[in-house]
């Protein structure tokens, strides 16, 4: 079973395309994470985008992630 109450469901939905979804909401962080990382280094942009991706699974929203993230750095570095 599973609930998914970030898209505002809150109720079981048990045949959703977990897959494309999943694979929709990371996208825009991917190509974030390529684009930055032709500004810093993979490493650091691939923290950014982990970091991202965790607050997600923890229920932020993609914008508040972000901009969190974002706050975290210092001169580039976290």
């Amino acid at each position: 079973m599973h609930y998914y109450q970030n898209m505002n469901y809150g109720y079981y939905i048990p045949y959703r395309d977990i897959k494309n979804e999943t694979l929709m909401m990371v996208k825009p962080f991917v190509n974030y994470g390529l684009t930055e990382a032709k500004f810093t280094s993979v490493s650091h942009a691939m923290t950014e985008v982990a970091a991202i991706a965790y607050l997600l699974g923890k229920g932020y929203n993609p914008q508040t992630a972000y901009k969190l993230v974002e706050s975290w750095e210092v001169n580039e570095s976290f």
